[in-house]
């Protein structure tokens, strides 16, 4: 076993891991914090996506000692401590871009960290961001157009999403 320190969420959190522990594991089973999937344990799915030292990374594929002295945010610090959703989810919650919501913290923060790289992603751009976030409920649509909406953009002319026939 070795220890383990980083910050959390802007907490110092610290804990005894094997070699072979994902963060993923260290965030959900150390620190209780199960906000962060666990879908595939392939990095194919994207719900583990957390964001170290500020780029998002799925947690899945990274070591917890990999995280040591970093600092690491889930989506459990993304809504204020009164609970008020950020932008990012609001715009998720008003625009219907979750379904059952087992992908939607992975999305979250992939959408958070696209938004912080590119303010104004155009719907291809936003499409291509989330190519490593899988969704089996929504179609995608409703997700890019949160994403879109939470950027500030105008959406009113984006009809919904119409099956071929």
């Amino acid at each position: 076993m070795s220890q383990v320190t980083m910050t959390v969420n802007g907490k110092t959190a610290t804990g005894d891991v094997e070699g072979r522990t994902l963060l993923v594991h260290f965030l959900r089973d150390q620190l209780q914090l199960t906000g962060t999937h666990v879908g595939c344990d392939t990095s194919q799915c994207g719900a583990c996506v957390v964001h170290v030292d500020g780029k998002a990374v799925k947690s899945c594929t990274m070591l917890a000692l990999e995280a040591e002295g970093a600092s690491v945010e889930t989506i459990e610090a993304q809504a204020a401590a009164d609970g008020t959703l950020n932008t990012v989810q609001q715009a998720f919650q008003d625009y219907h871009g979750l379904q059952c919501g087992f992908c939607t913290p992975g999305m979250v923060m992939s959408a958070t960290a696209l938004l912080k790289e590119n303010p104004k992603p155009t719907e291809a751009e936003i499409r291509h961001h989330l190519e490593g976030n899988i969704c089996r409920c929504t179609g995608y649509h409703n997700i890019v157009k949160s994403i879109m909406a939470a950027s500030g953009q105008d959406v009113s002319n984006i009809a919904a999403e119409v099956a071929a026939e």
